[in-house]
């Protein structure tokens, strides 16, 4: 695992205290579980398949809310969701609308705010930056500038703009600075949180515990799926096997202190997401059970 230079304050790593050994469960009152959300992009066949079963069983299995794949024209999927007595508090967006509005049939940010503000959210995310935008470090600059621009906006709508990382932002640029590094230095902390994907953190080579250690006070949200042992790092998500993806629990992220560093720094609230699966309601119903048990 690399130890590369962040671009953040050394102090704030060596002020991260030594997580305790697990000593109790994940009480169900505890403000994660209260919280615990599916992204719905993990049984995206299933609900084009039978939306409203599919919500239902989500809250079956003790899911407490669900994260939107996309904002704009998700106001009946939000309605059903919230019939199935599941909150919805945060939501993806086009990415395009944030980096190259310019794009033919690109989100227009407008839309984006009135549809989240119709839905009552409080979290937007963009999740990407397509190539083409990401490939140096004025990319990087370019792009931290123009989520700036959006966040101020979405504040002002009074929601929280967050960007959700995949593991591209940790491939070396020039001077050997990661893209993750500029994100983290141009982002101003008063418009922009992060969403950390545990799992793209660890296929991009880092222990997640570490980069949550080191953005004291810049996570809102997490999402939470597990990755196969011996995954190795890839930068390029289109290369990443499906098998990588596991339930919450059956592969190498350590979640016990995961959580609990998570608590310390100020996260919010958590997703469960896994983007590939043989049988998603099966894997949703395993990672809860394993959160749920989970000795902290």
């Amino acid at each position: 695992m690399r130890r590369r230079q962040f671009l953040l304050s050394s102090a704030l790593a060596a002020a991260a205290v030594h997580c305790p050994r697990p000593l109790l469960a994940l009480p169900p009152d505890h403000r994660y579980m209260q919280r615990l959300g599916l992204q719905l992009y993990t049984v995206r066949n299933e609900l084009a398949a039978d939306r409203d079963a599919t919500l239902k069983k989500i809250a079956e299995i003790g899911y407490k809310q669900v994260e939107l794949v996309e904002t704009v024209g998700a106001q009946e999927v939000a309605k059903a969701a919230k019939d199935q007595g599941l909150a919805v508090t945060s939501a993806f967006f086009d990415w395009k609308a944030v980096v190259a509005p310019d794009t033919p049939g690109a989100a227009k940010i407008e839309e984006v705010i009135e549809a989240a503000q119709q839905i009552g959210l409080k979290y937007l995310v963009f999740g990407y930056i397509g190539p083409g935008h990401r490939d140096s470090a004025d990319d990087y600059r370019r792009a931290a500038d123009a989520a700036n621009a959006v966040g101020e906006r979405i504040h002002q709508a009074g929601m929280q703009l967050c960007y959700h990382n995949h593991a591209f932002e940790f491939e070396p640029l020039e001077n050997d600075t990661m893209g993750f590094d500029l994100l983290v230095k141009g982002f101003d902390p008063k418009l922009i949180k992060f969403e950390i994907d545990v799992f793209w953190t660890a296929v991009g080579g880092w222990k997640p515990v570490e980069i949550l250690k080191r953005l004291d006070g810049a996570v809102s949200q997490l999402h939470l799926k597990d990755v196969k042992p011996g995954a190795g790092t890839v930068f390029d998500e289109s290369k990443v096997s499906e098998t990588t993806f596991q339930e919450v629990g059956d592969g190498s992220i350590d979640f016990a202190e995961l959580l609990q560093v998570a608590e310390r720094i100020g996260v919010e609230q958590c997703h469960v997401e896994q983007d590939h699966s043989l049988s998603p309601l099966e894997s949703i119903a395993q990672s809860y059970a394993f959160l749920r048990d989970l000795q902290l």
